[in-house]
């Protein structure tokens, strides 16, 4: 009886962190039409008034993919654990920290509207909003490092948890490359946007960290829908065909007189 409920447990983690992947997923794309529809992707303070509303909304959304990503990345670990602990591990930590970042910069509003405010408070001087438009540039600076930051270790992650899914049975080398490719292109994305801060090829990071989340998280839920005992079954799979591979040498049995 504990163990049935046990896996009752582990597979509402696969459940809950599947579904969450898809879910982000979903609302990162809702994220992309709210502001680029109402807002545009270029923000000043001259514009913002009138853009204000849906920049909050759309990082508010932003910041609840996040959340669920987070939750991903834990049922990806609870997933890939026994068959490729270090990758697996690896590729969490990365990944989780690289949300943290993106979560730190997540919320504009809290700096964008005190500036704005000042920039169209009556009686506000030319050199004043001058002072301030420099202001704003600078604290957007600062927010854009910490994004950057985030885009460059989440595709690292990503391939750590592609080359975990390669040794696990529930995955396969389908889904596990498809990871590591999505990973590679966000890595290469990465470096041309430290070469290059002002290219627009943070996109291709942005879409392919939604095309995984959604992927994976579609594969995870579909696992844990899958008859008792099957996952248990899998990982036992895993570990043995890893012993196989390490050519880990197991005693045979001994023959009673």
């Amino acid at each position: 009886m504990p163990d049935f409920k046990t896996m009752a447990q582990e597979k509402s983690v696969l459940q809950w962190g599947g579904l969450a992947g898809v879910l982000g997923g979903v609302i990162f794309i809702l994220v992309f039409v709210i502001v680029g529809v109402f807002a545009g992707f270029e923000v000043d303070v001259m514009r913002f008034p009138d853009i204000r509303t849906p920049l909050m909304v759309g990082d508010s959304l932003y910041l609840v993919v996040l959340i669920l990503w987070v939750i991903h990345f834990l049922a990806l670990y609870r997933a890939l654990r026994e068959t490729s602990l270090a990758p697996a591990l690896f590729g969490s930590v990365l990944g989780i920290l690289g949300l943290v970042v993106l979560a730190a910069e997540s919320l504009h509003q809290p700096w964008q509207k005190p500036i704005s405010d000042l920039y169209h408070a009556p009686g506000a001087t030319l050199e004043a909003q001058a002072t301030l438009v420099l202001l704003w540039q600078v604290t957007e600076g600062i927010f854009y490092a910490l994004l950057v930051t985030g885009l460059v270790l989440l595709p690292i992650g990503v391939i750590a948890l592609g080359v975990a899914m390669f040794k696990a049975p529930a995955f396969g080398k389908g889904i596990g490359g498809l990871s590591v490719v999505l990973g590679i292109l966000g890595v290469v994305a990465g470096i041309v946007l430290l070469i290059d801060a002002g290219s627009s090829i943070a996109v291709v990071i942005v879409l392919s960290l939604i095309v995984f989340h959604i992927a994976v998280g579609w594969r995870v839920y579909r696992l844990s829908r899958a008859p008792q005992g099957v996952l248990k079954i899998e990982e036992r799979a895993g570990a043995l065909k890893t012993m196989q591979e390490g050519r880990v040498d197991v005693p045979a049995p001994v023959e009673g007189r």
